[in-house]
């Protein structure tokens, strides 16, 4: 393997004209697939000075890219992909045929979900392998873009050399993992921390073609990492197993925290402090979620299984942050005392996305928290600023959700709010609304990302996960008509009370 220093630098690249001088050639680009990583790759891309094509076997989809309205909430990227398409150097297209002739290099980056067994789901993969070997010759490269497997450059490279003629030279294929967060995936694409390249040729020219597309990066400082497309493709899912799994412990952690009166806030201060550590993903909160993490953690799971091997490490990280997902759920049921007290209780919900920056619903962790709360009897408001279409989807067999319209909305006649999300305006909301709304003047901060010291000044209990209950005691404010007997609530009121 080969690595270059590692360089922080900041990427600034004209957006009106093509590739500046010194900074390599225009090349023609195919991106197949315009999901998440498909339409990122395909816009930055095209940011950089190439043309690119961007094709999907969606047509309503291409027709309204093609429009500019890229049917998503990520930061920059409606406003790059319209500059792109009003400057010519991005277009889109079902015709993959067309759109591959005279092609460089082609992208393929389509989806690649988890199966219910926890292996990949290689389906549109495949779909694509099969177009590609029909019409894809050297010197165009084929370029993996998509999360695969362990083998599935060296798999698809003899697919494409069995379609080939006597007189015929296949395409090459080079491994090229993504590590693009969401919400920030454009700055990420833009400014990478390195470009690793994955190649089994002894030959260089295919993965000298690859780096001429990121040659602004590789001309600001960006590091490069070439190795065998095993090793790379090994890298994108340990890297994401990596992260789910410091999640995780700080999650374990935070309840021992919890039990012992300690403050997970304090102990990642003590443990990250330490350049062995770091700080990084060192945050107690409900766990990790999106499209990224739950599924990699599974495929490389299903990976060492395939192979005959433990996976104990992994199977830790999924049964902790399975655990994790309910937390403002138990600390509910544990304020009130049994199940049976939740049923005539009313919860706010801020936040439904997996995170803030991205109206993505994949394995979101209100979803299983919304359901447990809904199964216990409990009536739920929710809001979110960007996934309510979404999360109306991915809850549509829940007919108990009241859909706010706002975050104020939300509390009225709330007890308790749980926040979910940390957007920056439920971080930003005035605490004393927030306590003149809710009956119980208390909130369930599955981020640790309010100000608790505000929101107690303010009246409201903040219970956060592995840190000191904050509260000011004040007397609970009563509504016009007093609850019934047994009412959830009784056991924190009663708590206001000792305290009082």
């Amino acid at each position: 393997m080969r690595a270059i220093k590692s360089v922080c630098a900041e990427l600034q690249i004209s957006g009106d004209s093509a590739l500046a001088p010194g900074r390599g050639q225009a090349l023609g680009i195919v991106v197949i697939g315009t999901g998440y990583v498909g339409l990122v790759t395909a816009a930055c891309l095209a940011r950089c000075g190439h043309r690119v094509t961007a094709v999907d076997i969606d047509a309503a989809k291409i027709e309204r890219l093609s429009r500019g309205d890229i049917g998503m909430h990520e930061v920059d990227l409606p406003e790059l992909v319209q500059a792109q398409v009003g400057a010519s150097r991005l277009r889109f297209t079902t015709d993959c045929d067309v759109a591959l002739k005279g092609a460089d290099l082609i992208f393929v980056a389509v989806g690649t979900p988890a199966r219910t067994d926890g292996s990949t789901d290689m389906r549109a993969v495949d779909d694509v392998v099969r177009c590609l070997a029909g019409v894809v010759r050297a010197p165009s490269v084929v370029v993996l873009k998509s999360t695969v497997p362990v083998g599935t450059a060296a798999c698809v490279g003899k697919t494409l050399a069995s379609s080939c003629g006597e007189h015929e030279q296949p395409a090459s294929v080079l491994s090229n993992p993504e590590f693009l967060r969401q919400g920030c995936a454009v700055n990420d694409f833009m400014s990478p921390e390195r470009v690793l390249i994955g190649d089994d040729s002894p030959d260089s020219g295919a993965r000298d073609l690859l780096a001429t597309a990121y040659a602004p990066m590789i001309a600001a400082g960006v590091p490069v990492l070439t190795m065998d497309t095993r090793s790379a493709e090994l890298s994108k899912h340990a890297a994401n197993a990596m992260l789910a799994t410091r999640i995780s412990f700080v999650n374990e952690i935070a309840a021992i925290a919890s039990a012992t009166g300690a403050d997970i806030e304090r102990v990642c201060e003590g443990i990250g402090s330490d350049q062995r550590i770091g700080r990084h993903f060192l945050r107690a909160g409900l766990g990790y979620g999106g499209s990224c993490f739950p599924k990699d953690v599974s495929a490389l799971r299903e990976t060492a299984r395939q192979h005959k091997l433990r996976s104990d490490v992994l199977l830790a990280t999924e049964r902790v942050n399975s655990r994790q997902r309910c937390w403002a759920f138990d600390a509910l049921r544990r304020d009130a005392g049994s199940y049976g007290r939740l049923r005539t209780s009313r919860v706010a919900v801020w936040g439904l996305s997996f995170k803030p920056g991205t109206d993505d619903m994949r394995s979101a962790p209100s979803v299983p928290l919304i359901e447990r709360l809904v199964r216990a009897g409990v009536s739920v408001t929710v809001y979110d600023p960007f996934a309510m279409n979404n999360a109306r989807r991915e809850l549509s067999d829940q007919r108990r959700i009241v859909w706010a319209e706002s975050a104020e909305d939300a509390l009225h006649g709330a007890d308790a709010l749980m926040l979910v999300t940390e957007w920056p305006e439920f971080l930003a909301f005035d605490p004393a609304r927030a306590a003149h709304s809710l009956r119980l003047r208390t909130v369930y901060d599955g981020r640790n990302a309010l100000d608790a010291p505000a929101w107690a000044a303010a009246g409201v209990r903040v219970v956060q996960v592995g840190r000191p209950c904050a509260h000011v005691p004040v007397p609970v404010k009563e509504r016009a008509v007093q609850p019934a007997a047994g009412y959830p609530g009784d056991a924190l009121f009663g708590a206001f009370k000792a305290a009082a």
